[in-house]
């Protein structure tokens, strides 16, 4: 039961994480961005995210379920890390319409993922296989960033 109500916990931590992001919206000004042509529609954003931190909530899950105290206190320090780190991307390029600034954070929440990866691979190595897909979309999501915020070099004004 335990257990039970743990992946319950992470999951809405992981899914709270997600709300914080949808709460900044893309709007008129996103519209107006120019953008690259080899970037999806934007109906595909929404289901990607909720199936990666789908993942993303059972690799905690399975790390707090497989290790123990201290054992899995960084790694799950790192994991919680990662999370507020992808939840303060959206409210820098969709809400403060930085570009750049968000460019720079996706490269931090990249490098948290990285270590979320690392640090769980000897505790849980489903639990580590389980975030690549995360870390996938995120290095794509890093070079669209980029890309948009190279065609958009000024602030683009609603």
């Amino acid at each position: 039961m335990i257990s039970l109500l743990m992946l319950l916990g992470f999951a809405l931590a992981t899914f709270a994480a997600g709300a914080i992001g949808a709460l900044f919206r893309p709007g008129k000004w996103y519209t107006r961005l120019d953008k690259p042509a080899w970037r999806p529609p934007d109906r595909y954003f929404a289901p990607v995210w909720m199936l990666l931190y789908g993942t993303i909530a059972l690799s905690g899950w399975l790390v707090w379920r497989e290790g123990g105290l201290p054992e899995v206190a960084l790694p799950l320090t790192v994991y919680t890390l990662q999370l507020m780190l992808n939840a303060a991307w959206s409210p820098i390029f969709f809400g403060l319409h930085r570009l750049d600034l968000a460019f720079f954070e996706i490269i931090v929440v990249w490098l948290s993922i990285a270590a979320t990866i690392l640090l769980f691979y000897p505790i849980s190595t489903a639990a580590a296989l389980l975030l690549l897909p995360y870390l996938a979309w995120v290095s794509f999501a890093s070079v669209l960033n980029f890309a948009i915020w190279r065609r958009n070099p000024l602030p683009v004004r609603v």
